[in-house]
Parts: structure tokens; C-alpha cells; sequence
């Protein structure tokens, strides 16, 4: 008995704390290299890192934290963070159990492999960009439940809804770049949504303006009252259903009713003498980070030095092959056998880098056929998280584009995602799309649509050593991969590491994307000379991560590309 009332005292000091969360006044301090002794959230907003941070300050643990931040996201950062979109976790407990956690989005039971051709058979591309169509069923509610149900400390959920309902009821004033991009995509809103919506104005949106979202908090409330049964029956998925019949979307409520996040072993594979922990399919970046890694394994990229001309060469070959794989054999695995094993057999990718030419590129025509790469939006989302025991998250989670379909759900107050454009919209096309790639991603009622995400935790001699991620398209497994290199190759700290300037590769199209700062005017000239094309690009994916120091300590690094990332710890 006495046990019961000191729990019940705990939890009403916990429901105090959340509930009070202590909002910043704005302009808010951002605060992007920090070092703290017990524990790190790195988020892409300061309040949602903050929310995080008061978790584990009211005794949560990281996973708990992870759930708090990403309902706070849906909020604060509503370009990206949501309840109507997606994403991937991966989770390593401090006594090195490790887990992944799946709540991708789903294609609705009317989907159809053929839905975005138009009679000619051509691809009408807005239709899965925008509007209705284009959005796939919501998978965020679905995972955090899961998460919290498999490995939460508190076993409070509202407490961990509650700071997100705090933000929507009561408002937060907007960052400089949050009003820009509201600015920015005024009509866009305007279109989809033929009635009010809190995203639009009269006025031009400011720096510090308040954004309050009734409808979202109360939304939020039935998913704090009713878990996930609040978002996926009842009076949201009713809306939710009435939303996709006035555009003319797919989503019913048998698809909502039954959709579920999926528990799934991660890829783990090691690089010298670190442990590599990170997402499996229906991600792509787990197979491709640890494809990558194991080729330059024989490269000693510390003697090369930082984007010499023979650590980018190395790295881009490696790269290079790599994706063309992505291409041919990665999807949702519940639907295209993914030889998991076989492409990650380090006999089978020793021999991929067999006709590796010290001298020149290799062209990716050479690797196979022609195959159009899908563009992934930068508009995700990751948060990066470590808390006084030593647990560990890395979560990434999107709408795809910014603001998803751009379309809200009318009296629940979220945009939807619009991830059906990271299917495959024409696959079976020889020599452009490419039969064997565009298969595995095919659209199919039920399936997931294959994403670059790549929630990532690394160990170094057993223990815990990094935490790292990032939103980004398909340069978040790239990013992911030389800030890694940053620190185990090339000797930088992690804040180093992840501001360091950044290039890319991809297989196709056959390019060397650098951001304006990256690879220097000699290595340049030395690979056009080696047969590369090089274009520049204003910034690539934004990394959130943090490290375990040597004297126990943690950095949480965001990055210098995006001014809203944000270090909370304690």
C-alpha cells in the first residue's frame, strides 16, 4: 500500500512537471555544441529539445523523452515534426540490448500499382506531391504508442502528451525560419484547404509571432486519453476519413483501424572497432551505411586525410555502388524478399570493389541499367538522445515534402503526409526506371514505401559511443556517414565532424554534389580530371548527434546548416 501511494505522488508530480512546462521567452537562446554531464537531447527546435530534457529531469528515460519530443515536434516544427506522417526508431538500452522500431507509412487498401500514370502511361507527378492522393496511411501515433508500451520508465502517457498540448493550446512564438517557409507556402495552403486554417493570415508571418492550434490540442488530448485508439478510431480517424472523401484520397477508416508499427532487428555490422546499430528495410540506410563502411574498410582514410583526392575517390566508389543496389534490391520486406545477408557479405563487396581504378571513376552506367532515383525530401526530422543510464534513441521522422500533402485534416488540425511519392511510380520500365529496382518499390496495398532515413547508435569497444542521425533525402546516409568518418578517420570532435562541409554520390544521376565549402579547388580539378562531374549545393542533411566524451561527459551536436537545432542537457 505504501508503495502504491508513493507511486501515485510521483505521478502527480510528474503530471504537474509536463504540464507546466516552462515555455522560453522568445527570441529563443539556440544552442548548438554543448557538453553535459548526464544526459542529451539534440532535437530541431529548442522547445522540443527542451520537452525532452524535462523528461528525463522527471525521471523518464530516453525513450520516454523520444515520445515527448516528437509530439512536441508536431507542434513546434509542424514543416516536418507530426502525427500525420512516419518514421524509424532505433533503441539501445544501456545493458546493450538493441531494438528498431518501424512506423513507416502505409499505401492505403485502394492503392494501385499504376495510380499516378496518366492515360499515356506517363507519371503525373503532383498527384503524388500533392493534394489527397498523394498521402499515405499515418504511422507516428501507432509507433510511439508501441515504444512506450515496450520501454517506458514513467508509464505515464499523458505525461508525455501533455508539454505538446501545453504548446498547440496556449501558443509559441515562431522561429525566424518557421515564418519564412509559413510565408512561403501561403497559397499552397491556401489551396488545398478551402476552409481556415491556423498557418494562414492576413498578415505576413514574423519572427516571434504566436501560433495557437486549438484544433491539434484537442487531438492531442484524445490520443492522451485513448492512446492510439484517439488518432486511428473514433472522432480523428472520422475526420481523418471525411478529409480523404472531400479530395478524393484513398484512406479509409479500415485502413486507419488497421494499421500497425512494426518491431524489427536491426542491421547491426562493424567498421574497425566500432559496433554499428541502425535501421533495417523498409529503410534503405542501414543496408547502405554498413555497405559503404564495409568497403572502405581497406582504405586508411586517416593517412589519405580529410577529402583528399583519394578519400573522396574511395569514398564516392564505395558510395557509388552502393546505391546502385539501394536501386535494384531494397523495399518493404513484409512484400520483396531483401537479401539482407547476401548484401552485406563482405566477400560480395570486396568483390564489387574489385574493378576499383585508383586513376578514374568508374561510371555507374557500367553498374547497371539506367534506373531514376526517386528525390527525397530534406523536410524530415531527427532527434538524437542519451539519458542518465546510458540508454539510447536516434529517431527520424517525416511528412516527406514540407508540410506533407499540404493538406490539414479539417477540425483535427495536422497536415498529412505525402509519402506516397517515395514509391516507385512506374516501375517495370527497362533502361529508366529499371525493372528489378522499381519492383522491390513498387506501390502495393499494404506496403511500405522505402525511405534514406538512418536512426543510427554506434558503440566504440563495447560501450555506448555515438548517437546520430538526420533529415535530408538521400543525402541523410551520406551525412550519416562522414560525420562518422569525421571522428573514427579523421580525428575531429564531433561538433567538427558534423559541420565539416559535405559531398555526395549517389549512382544516379552520375554526379558529385558538394556543398560550395566541401572538396577545395586542387581536388576538384584532379577529379574532373579522373573523369567525375562535380555540381555544388547550397547544404545537405542535417545532422543531430551526440557522443560519449573519454571522461564519460556527453556532446550533443547540431547542426550549423539549420539555426533552430538546438543541445539540451543536464
Amino acid at each position: 500500500m505504501k508503495r502504491s501511494i508513493i507511486f501515485c505522488i510521483f505521478s502527480l508530480i510528474l503530471i504537474s512537471t509536463a504540464c507546466n512546462f516552462s515555455t522560453p521567452k522568445p527570441p529563443y537562446e539556440v544552442v548548438q555544441n554543448l557538453v553535459g554531464d548526464s544526459a542529451m537531447v539534440v532535437a530541431e527546435h529548442p522547445l522540443a529539445a527542451q520537452v525532452g530534457k524535462e523528461i528525463l529531469q522527471a525521471g523518464g528515460n530516453a525513450v520516454d523523452a523520444a515520445i515527448a519530443t516528437q509530439f512536441a515536434l508536431a507542434v513546434v516544427h509542424p514543416r516536418a515534426g507530426n502525427i500525420g506522417g512516419g518514421g524509424f526508431m532505433v533503441i539501445r538500452l544501456a545493458d546493450g540490448t538493441v531494438d528498431a522500431l518501424d512506423y513507416r507509412e502505409k499505401a492505403p487498401a485502394l492503392a494501385t500499382r499504376d495510380m499516378y500514370l496518366d492515360e499515356n502511361g506517363n507519371v503525373e507527378e503532383s498527384l503524388s506531391k500533392e493534394g489527397h492522393l498523394a498521402v499515405g496511411v499515418p504511422g507516428t501515433v501507432a509507433g510511439m504508442e508501441q515504444a512506450y508500451m515496450k520501454y517506458s520508465k514513467l508509464k505515464d502517457w499523458k505525461a508525455l502528451l501533455a508539454p505538446a498540448i501545453h504548446l498547440a493550446e496556449d501558443g509559441f512564438a515562431i522561429t525566424e525560419s518557421e515564418a519564412s517557409r509559413l510565408n512561403e507556402y501561403k497559397s499552397q495552403f491556401q489551396k488545398a484547404n478551402p476552409d481556415p486554417i491556423p498557418f494562414v493570415q492576413e498578415a505576413v508571418w514574423k519572427m516571434n509571432d504566436k501560433l495557437v492550434q486549438s484544433d491539434l490540442a484537442n487531438t492531442l488530448k484524445l490520443i492522451s486519453e485513448n492512446g492510439s485508439m484517439g488518432f486511428y478510431q473514433g472522432e480523428t480517424a472520422d475526420k481523418i476519413e471525411s478529409e480523404m472523401k472531400r479530395g478524393g484520397g484513398l484512406i479509409s477508416l479500415e485502413d486507419l483501424k488497421n494499421y500497425e508499427a512494426k518491431w524489427r532487428k536491426p542491421v547491426v555490422g562493424n567498421y574497425k572497432n566500432y559496433r554499428i546499430i541502425t535501421m533495417p528495410p523498409p529503410s534503405s540506410g542501414g543496408i547502405v551505411l554498413m555497405q559503404i563502411l564495409t568497403m572502405l574498410q581497406r582504405f586508411p582514410l586517416k593517412n589519405y586525410g580529410f577529402q583528399s583526392i583519394k578519400s573522396v575517390h574511395a569514398i564516392v566508389e564505395a558510395e557509388r555502388r552502393a546505391y546502385a543496389d539501394r536501386a535494384k534490391y531494397l523495399g518493404d520486406s513484409d512484400f520483396y524478399y531483401v537479401p539482407v545477408d547476401s548484401l552485406l557479405d563482405t566477400t560480395y563487396l570486396n568483390t564489387k570493389m574489385a574493378d576499383f581504378d585508383s586513376m578514374k571513376a568508374t561510371p555507374s552506367a557500367v553498374l547497371g541499367p539506367q534506373v531514376k532515383i526517386g528525390v527525397e525530401s530534406y523536410e524530415t526530422t531527427h532527434t538524437s538522445i542519451v539519458d542518465q543510464t546510458g540508454n539510447a534513441v536516434s529517431v527520424t521522422t517525416t511528412l516527406n515534402l514540407n508540410y506533407g500533402s499540404k493538406v490539414i485534416v479539417q477540425g483535427a488540425g495536422f497536415f498529412l503526409n505525402d509519402e506516397m511519392d517515395d514509391f516507385s511510380a512506374k516501375p517495370g520500365v527497362p533502361n529508366y526506371f529499371g525493372l528489378i529496382g522499381a519492383e522491390a518499390n513498387a506501390i502495393q496495398p499494404g506496403k511500405r514505401m522505402l525511405s534514406s532515413m538512418t536512426p543510427t547508435i554506434v558503440e566504440k569497444d563495447g560501450k555506448l559511443f555515438m548517437v546520430l542521425g538526420a533529415p535530408g533525402g538521400s543525402t541523410i546516409i551520406t551525412a550519416v556517414l562522414q560525420t562518422l568518418l569525421g571522428v573514427t578517420d579523421y580525428g575531429m570532435n564531433l561538433d567538427q565532424a558534423v559541420w565539416a562541409p559535405r559531398f555526395h554520390h549517389q549512382w544516379l544521376p552520375d554526379v558529385i554534389t558538394c556543398e560550395e565549402a566541401a572538396i577545395d579547388t586542387t581536388v576538384r580539378k584532379q577529379l574532373w580530371a579522373m573523369g567525375y562531374k562535380l555540381e555544388n549545393v547550397s547544404r545537405m542533411a542535417l545532422i543531430k548527434a551526440v557522443m560519449v566524451l573519454p571522461d564519460g561527459k556527453l556532446q550533443g551536436v547540431g547542426d550549423n546548416r539549420n539555426p533552430d537545432d538546438h543541445a539540451c542537457g543536464f
